[in-house]
């Protein structure tokens, strides 16, 4: 084998899940087609669990460190969420892609992991072994597995003939990044009588300091073919349609048009071929959801890949990937296609759906329905199907982070190993068999006992015994 795994793509997923291996201590090669990362700003916000995933792996503090990444208020169809500091210790940051993509990639340099770009792959072919891939300059890579993380139009997923249902797009909508005058800057959604629209968020400042906007155009003739350019003059009409004279553009910086295509591949698993992010489901960027739910996908998956080169993976563990991520994928799809539909993407000012929204709107100023709406849009509401999780509220849940006298629960995952939280010393011998994979913290918290993945997600918590759960994630002990 030339290395462990080979991932295609060198995005926020790709880069996440080349982290992740190297933590877990995988040979890992990561590639791209393009010459050189994309300077675009692109995604352009981070959720609450993408953040906890970041801070489980101590790298939340330096990215947050880049730049003004500003906390700011989600968002449902445009109808404005408040913060949750209650239920979310890390809220909604404004961190562009094109800034977790710097950081990623300085991060896995410092740990020898360089991205090998101009690498357009064209072939692959799957044994009981592993995988041959093969590249367009004629060079080929033999791997144990590979990780599709090469975006919308996936080569590696054309490759595996993945089916991949769904709505095709209908009609495509303005996003740009600006900076624009005259705009109040609580300013998000904003609705015209003849149905334009304008979604306005945060993207920090540019190198002099100055406010960027995220904005977003649409409403009736606003589709074009997705090949046409934006011009300064589309925009500037699409703001005056929308604000009148009163907010004026300054600079546009970059400009692409989106589709509301909606899929997802029927399995995120090809043999030993694995499809994560945008290469898995793509939809409309609403609530900063599609970058965060590739992330996550990584997130998921890299440890198992750890578990499965080191060989103590479980035998159904890989196939774990695609039980947990495809629902969690699903449900974002299902949410976007609402928001879509909420918003009245089109314009089309149909009074059925106006007063739909209107009801929606009055309902959305009860809590309850804010707290549930803000752990959809934040990945806080995923609940992985688990043993145990019909029984106790915990198990297939994001672990609370607790204060353990001498770290917080989020502190104990930097490792990339498991943790099994003994408060009161009762498991020391039936753990002590997985201690090359799980670390036990005994004494110190008044926290119930529980089993913690190294993604952060609870898979056992009470009294009963623990090791029916440690075989089921950790495997067979040494």
């Amino acid at each position: 084998m030339d290395t462990d795994v080979l991932i295609v793509g060198a995005g926020p997923t790709g880069m996440t899940l080349a982290n992740e291996l190297v933590l877990a201590g995988v040979s890992t090669v990561l590639v791209d087609r393009l010459p050189q990362r994309s300077d675009l700003s692109r995604a352009g916000g981070v959720q609450s669990r993408t953040l906890e995933a970041l801070d489980q792996r101590g790298l939340l503090e330096p990215l947050l460190a880049t730049g003004d990444h500003p906390v700011t208020t989600g968002h449902f169809a445009g109808i404005p969420l408040p913060l949750q500091p209650e239920r979310h210790r890390l809220p909604w940051r404004a961190v562009p892609q094109v800034v977790i993509e710097g950081f990623f990639e300085q991060h896995l340099a410092e740990r020898g992991l360089h991205a090998r770009r101009n690498h357009e792959l064209v072939g692959l072919a799957q044994d009981d072994d592993g995988v041959t891939a093969t590249f367009a300059d004629g060079a080929a890579l033999r791997v144990r597995y590979l990780v599709a993380a090469d975006g919308a139009h996936s080569t590696v997923r054309s490759l595996v003939r993945a089916e991949f249902p769904g709505q095709p797009g209908t009609l495509t909508i303005v996003a740009a990044d600006v900076r624009l005058g005259g705009v109040d800057p609580l300013t998000s959604h904003t609705w015209n009588e003849d149905g334009h629209w304008a979604a306005l968020f945060p993207l920090g400042t540019d190198p002099q300091g100055r406010p960027l906007r995220r904005l977003v155009l649409g409403g009736p003739d606003r589709s074009r073919p997705r090949e046409i350019p934006v011009t300064e003059d589309e925009v500037r009409r699409g703001l005056n349609a929308v604000f009148g004279t009163r907010v004026h553009l300054l600079e546009l910086r970059y400009a692409r048009r989106i589709t509301n295509a909606s899929r997802q591949v029927a399995q995120y698993r090809h043999g030993r071929v694995f499809l994560a992010g945008d290469a898995a489901h793509v939809h409309l960027p609403l609530g900063a959801q599609g970058m965060n739910t590739g992330m996550q996908d990584a997130f998921n998956l890299g440890w198992k890949l750890g578990a499965a080169v080191h060989g103590w993976a479980p035998e159904d563990l890989l196939d774990t990937y695609h039980a947990e991520r495809h629902p969690a994928g699903a449900a974002v799809l299902r949410n976007v296609r609402a928001q879509s539909l909420l918003m009245d993407w089109a314009g089309t000012r149909d009074p059925d759906v106006l007063a739909a929204r209107e009801i929606f709107t009055d309902m959305a100023r009860n809590p309850e329905v804010q707290h549930h709406l803000a752990d959809l849009m934040s990945g806080m509401a995923v609940r992985y199907p688990m043993p145990g999780a019909d029984t106790h509220p915990l198990v297939g849940r994001p672990a609370p982070d607790l204060d353990l006298g001498t770290a917080r629960t989020h502190e104990l995952l930097r490792s990339g190993r498991g943790v099994l939280l003994d408060p009161a010393d009762t498991f020391a011998e039936a753990v002590g068999p997985w201690s090359d994979r799980v670390d036990r913290v005994g004494q110190g918290s008044d926290t119930e006992p529980m089993l913690v993945r190294p993604d952060g997600y609870v898979c056992w918590a009470g009294a009963d015994d623990p090791e029916p759960a440690l075989a089921r994630w950790f495997g067979e002990p040494r």
